[in-house]
């Protein structure tokens, strides 16, 4: 057990403090943590408020000291709750161990992928000047921390997410912090959804009216709407679209907490399978939603009327119409978000994990914005299909027609390119969504007090 170093100390101080004022300001350490390859938002803000005892906003040595040895204990404590057989080095299977226990499962390589970042001579064991060495400035204290970084962040409403679900620390659930995020994530889908509704609406149209003898553009069809029914008309169907996020979230959140304790590609048919229910549950919801989108003026008078006219002209499958497509859309889109999501995120480990384990903010949303979209565009025919499904009652029942014949018809008519009619106004939706219910998700984080 070996005393801290306060000659090692007493150099990196003298190394952080440029100006040698016998002080070390928030600058200074951000300067010299740039230096060593630690890029952390406010890491050094972090340090210097939490070592600065006489709140002159740097640390002296003797803070500084202070600050460091704090940290190391700490820092002792996660190693020697890591080294599960005491022989002062940490390893792969120990390190998949520990996460485990904190209910996330790590592959073999991404474990190895930690232990690479911190691991200095190439053992691929860490030992305790190595894992010091990796921390000492680095202010999360904890492995939960560390790990909290990687986590499929799924704030962001894209619109229709099929929702794989959330993970939620045990700490984050005893402290009641769950139903916060819930909340702040739900918030962040309507003000972001409502916000995007036009272009929504234009997809919905494309989907279902645009066709080649029957070309609609963007502009033109905006026109169109808005002679049709005044501006106002362009957010038909949104207050169902808003509605529908409260059932989707719980369901999601009850769904995810029975599914939790799986491996990965069974988590991923967790997921499926959340998605799923929560879709099955809510579908009707998704069928007014086509439905009131697509109205035209005066034909409901609102949500229940539609609901009702539907019902009595009908009857009750006409809300599961397009339910099928709906259903085969999850797999492809799900898969192929949560690979790429995964391809995207070892990549930039491997690039990055040396600096941080923390990509920040704009990585992730990055991250899960390419991942969602790549997954869009393999489901999309499919969302086609389900939409002009869920319109076609409006035609008489001998139009109607199953999910293949529908499919046939319209590579019939339009080649295949018209399985991605209305892909415009979804792509073009994309960006705007995921700023606005990211800016939402802060402003309403810092409003309930998440950390």
């Amino acid at each position: 057990n070996h005393k801290p170093d306060y000659r090692s100390y007493q150099d990196l101080f003298e190394r952080l403090d440029t100006n040698q004022d016998g002080k070390v300001d928030v600058a200074e350490l951000r300067a010299g943590l740039k230096a060593m390859g630690i890029f952390r938002l406010g890491a050094a803000q972090k340090i210097v408020s939490s070592g600065d005892q006489n709140k002159d906003g740097s640390l002296d040595f003797n803070e500084f000291s202070k600050y460091l040895k704090d940290h190391e204990k700490k820092l002792r404590l996660t190693f020697k709750s890591l080294d599960r057989n005491n022989d002062g080095r940490i390893d792969a299977s120990e390190i998949q161990q520990s996460l485990a226990e904190l209910g996330m499962d790590v592959s073999r390589e991404n474990a190895l992928k930690i232990l690479q970042s911190m691991d200095i001579d190439g053992t691929m064991m860490v030992d305790w000047n190595e894992w010091r060495e990796h921390f000492l400035l680095h202010p999360a204290q904890n492995l939960e921390e560390i790990m909290r970084y990687w986590k499929h962040s799924t704030v962001l409403d894209i619109g229709d997410s099929l929702a794989i679900p959330d993970e939620f620390t045990e700490e984050e659930k005893s402290s009641g912090g769950w139903w916060k995020q819930l909340v702040a994530g739900a918030v962040a889908g309507a003000v972001s959804r409502t916000g995007t509704a036009p272009l929504d609406r234009m997809k919905v149209f494309m989907q279902v009216h645009s066709s080649k003898t029957n070309r609609i553009s963007l502009i033109g069809g905006f026109k169109q709407m808005i002679i049709e029914g005044g501006i106002t008309s362009l957010w038909r169907g949104n207050g169902i679209n808003v509605l529908k996020i409260a059932p989707e979230t719980a369901i999601k959140f009850m769904s995810y907490e029975q599914g939790k304790n799986i491996e990965t590609h069974k988590r991923f048919m967790a997921g499926s399978l959340a998605g799923a229910t929560a879709q099955t549950a809510i579908y009707p919801m998704e069928v007014l939603k086509t439905r009131l989108t697509l109205r035209k003026t005066g034909q409901y008078s609102g949500m229940f009327d539609c609901a009702k006219k539907i019902l009595r002209k009908e009857g009750v499958m006409a809300f599961y119409k397009g339910y099928i497509p709906n259903l085969v859309g999850i797999i492809p889109y799900a898969g192929i978000d949560l690979a790429v999501y995964e391809s995207l995120k070892n990549a930039w480990l491997s690039y990055h994990a040396k600096d941080s384990a923390n990509p920040g903010v704009l990585v992730l949303v990055a991250c899960g914005t390419i991942s969602s979209t790549c997954g869009q565009l393999a489901s999309y025919p499919l969302a086609l299909v389900r939409t002009r499904m869920q319109a076609q009652a409006s035609l008489d029942a001998t139009d109607q027609s199953s999910m293949s014949t529908l499919i046939k018809k319209i590579i019939a008519k339009d080649g295949f390119f018209g399985l991605y009619r209305g892909i415009l106004p979804n792509f073009m939706k994309v960006i705007p969504a995921v700023s606005i219910s990211y800016v939402v998700y802060e402003y309403m984080k810092t409003g309930l007090g998440i950390k």
